[in-house]
């Protein structure tokens, strides 16, 4: 059996394995009753456990790879694993990682911070965001929505990446702090989408591990 703990401590090749192998999942299941199980029934035999750190609805339901709720740094290391293009903003106060920072400098990840959110969104292809305060934030939370007020994804915004580009939040959202709801509900949002992926791609990791040596 193998672990997936972290995105860097994983092989890119097989990284790409599970990518490659949950898209294949997904077509086959492609207008198929959600209780039905995989043709192959790769967990015929196998119980699976989990524990939670926190009482999460959505987390009993799918698993969350995000690092103690920063999806950015988990970002950060899918840039560097993906070799895709990641541009990160966010208020001075709230940094990412100091140790991926560093981890993805040393992989020579193609990534920069900026502290305006305009300068992030020039040009892009997809933007992102992920809720201001998660479960458990405790602290002046009135202080760190102030802080991030200025990074809301709204129409505004998305003018600014391509005329293509698509909204992206791994849910659940807070309408009105993070993302307006014409941005989330609206034609260039792909959450829900997203949502289905993360499902599949959760399987294909399951599978991985179980399969691995």
């Amino acid at each position: 059996m193998k672990h997936f703990l972290d995105l860097s401590l994983i092989d890119k090749k097989e990284l790409r394995q599970i990518v490659e192998n949950s898209k294949t999942r997904k077509k086959n299941r492609n207008n198929k009753g959600k209780v039905l199980v995989d043709k192959d029934n790769p967990l015929a035999g196998k119980m699976l456990l989990m524990v939670f750190e926190k009482p999460s609805t959505r987390t009993r339901l799918s698993f969350d790879l995000a690092m103690r709720n920063n999806v950015t740094n988990s970002l950060m290391e899918a840039a560097a694993q993906f070799d895709f293009e990641l541009k990160i903003a966010c208020p001075k106060d709230y940094m990412p990682s100091k140790k991926v920072i560093a981890w993805a400098k040393k992989k020579k990840a193609d990534i920069e911070i900026l502290h305006d959110a305009k300068d992030a969104a020039d040009n892009a292809d997809c933007i992102m965001t992920d809720k201001w305060i998660s479960m458990g934030d405790k602290g002046n939370l009135s202080k760190k929505r102030k802080a991030f007020k200025s990074f809301q994804v709204n129409k505004k915004l998305m003018k600014v990446a391509k005329k293509d580009a698509i909204f992206m939040h791994d849910l659940p959202a807070q309408r009105g702090e993070e993302v307006s709801a014409e941005v989330i509900d609206g034609k260039q949002s792909v959450v829900w989408q997203q949502a289905e992926n993360r499902l599949h791609c959760q399987k294909g990791i399951i599978e991985w591990c179980l399969k691995g040596k």
